[in-house]
């Protein structure tokens, strides 16, 4: 028998983490990831379960605490996933989850420092806050972010920098101590309306707000509608995709709901480069 790749088995690991503390079935059997008032919700997201192994029979977690377990599940594979790669990405890497409610949000990273000094600026003329509001104050879930490299790193191969150039760039620790954001990783367990939105908004504040390049954007997410995914992965410009916690399965359940319009949304996803699976994510953020 061939033996499975690292992804695979971080992703059979992901599932198993994932059934134990928060995808549960409780006592009405409706997995706690569908809408329990939403007959194909509840069907799609039991024959995911189905394929991926029966969840647990505890009590549905409240949405905050559900959403705080998805967080560190999702943290936890992508550590034990992207961090594996160095030999395709080198660097010194880590996947650091933010609090939420953290007053410094995306500040302590080189990208976003001056949000810092924007903030205390607004503390000490409240006006100002009437004119910036608050939106410049980015709390991601996960991100992925590289440390500044030394001198000594990057000249290993042979003198690439001296003290006569490159005297800006953030990667270098002589110019820069501050870690960069690499990546911004949004989890949401389910996507009713509102957080689809807010996973928009916190993109579109990465974007605007930043001061060099662009993290990558992502969305990871465990909701079984195809229409609820649509809402937030169709169209172009703020997230660069969104990835689905088991989207082969997800495929052969609405294949087996014979819903011709959730059959056609989701192969729109797939194939219009909207939609991935979680597997895709490390060698994504690899690019």
């Amino acid at each position: 028998m061939k033996r499975k790749g690292l992804i695979q088995a971080a992703r059979t690991q992901f599932h198993a983490a994932l059934m134990a503390k928060v995808l549960t079935l409780g006592d009405g059997k409706v997995p706690s990831n569908a809408d329990k008032n939403n007959n194909a919700s509840v069907k799609i997201a039991l024959a995911i379960l189905d394929q991926i192994g029966i969840g647990s029979n505890a009590k549905r977690l409240a949405a905050q605490s559900a959403g705080n377990e998805f967080e560190e599940v999702c943290a936890a594979f992508l550590e034990s996933t992207f961090l594996r790669l160095m030999h395709i990405r080198p660097g010194e890497w880590k996947i650091f989850r933010i609090t939420q409610g953290s007053r410094e949000g995306i500040a302590r990273f080189e990208q976003y420092a001056h949000l810092s000094a924007l903030a205390d600026a607004c503390k000490q003329l409240p006006q100002l806050k009437s004119v910036l509001g608050t939106d410049y104050i980015i709390s991601p879930d996960v991100v992925v972010i590289r440390i500044p490299e030394p001198d000594s790193n990057i000249n290993k191969p042979y003198a690439i920098v001296d003290d006569a150039t490159a005297l800006l760039t953030s990667l270098r620790c002589k110019n820069n101590t501050l870690p960069l954001i690499h990546a911004s990783v949004s989890c949401k367990f389910t996507l009713r309306s509102d957080r689809a939105q807010n996973a928009r908004s916190e993109a579109l504040n990465l974007i605007r707000n930043r001061k060099g390049r662009v993290p990558h954007i992502a969305v990871m997410t465990a909701e079984p509608l195809p229409s609820r995914l649509s809402s937030l992965a169709l169209g172009t410009g703020d997230i660069d995709c969104v990835y689905h916690f088991a989207l082969p399965e997800l495929k052969k359940a609405v294949e087996a709901l014979g819903n011709d319009d959730s059959r056609e949304l989701l192969s729109i996803m797939i194939e219009g480069k909207r939609l991935r699976d979680i597997s895709d994510l490390p060698l994504d953020l690899a690019i």
